[in-house]
C-alpha cells in the first residue's frame, strides 16, 4: 500500500484521467460536429420509394421478391430485413458467403480473402482444409485480383 499513500502517484493518476476524460470529450465534441453527408436522394425518389405498389428487389439479381421472402427464388440470397439478426436464418445467410467464396461470386480484393478465412477459421473445424483449399484454388483461377468473370491480365 506504499503506491497508494505517495501523493505523486495520486496526482499522476489524477492527471492521467483527466488527460483520458478530455480526450474521450473531445472525441465526442468531433463527431457532434462532424460535416453532415447530402442525402442521396431527392424528394422524388424518396416518395416513390414508400409508395405502397413500390416491388423489393434482390440487391443481388435485381429480381422482384416479396416482402415476407427471407431469400431471392432465382440466386438464393438473403433479401430478408432480419435474416441476420434470426439465429436459424443467420446460418443461411452465412453459408451464402462461404458459397460465394468457392464459387468465386465476389470482388477478388486481398481484405475480402483474408476476411473470408478468418471467418472460416472461426465457423469450420473439420471441413476447414477442404473449404481453405478451394478458397485458394479459386482465387488463384481467377487470377488473385481481377474482378469475378473477368479474364485475368497477362502482362
Amino acid at each position: 500500500m506504499v503506491a497508494a499513500s505517495d501523493p505523486n502517484l495520486i496526482v499522476g493518476d489524477l492527471a492521467v484521467g483527466g488527460m483520458i476524460f478530455y480526450a474521450f470529450w473531445r472525441l465526442i465534441v468531433w463527431v457532434r460536429e462532424a460535416p453532415v453527408s447530402p442525402d442521396p436522394w431527392d424528394a422524388e425518389i424518396e416518395k416513390q420509394l414508400s409508395e405502397p405498389e413500390a416491388v423489393e428487389i434482390c440487391p443481388h439479381c435485381l429480381t422482384e421478391t416479396s416482402s415476407t421472402a427471407w431469400f431471392c427464388e432465382k440466386c438464393g440470397s438473403a433479401v430478408g430485413p432480419y435474416n441476420n439478426l434470426m439465429p436459424y436464418v443467420h446460418v443461411f445467410s452465412e453459408g451464402e458467403v462461404f458459397r460465394n467464396g468457392v464459387a468465386g461470386r465476389f470482388r477478388h480484393r486481398p481484405l475480402i480473402l483474408i476476411g473470408l478465412i478468418l471467418i472460416s477459421l472461426t465457423s469450420y473445424f473439420v471441413f476447414l482444409p477442404v473449404y481453405l483449399f478451394v478458397l485458394l484454388a479459386n482465387w488463384r483461377r481467377h487470377g488473385g485480383g481481377t474482378e469475378c468473370g473477368e479474364e485475368p491480365k497477362i502482362l
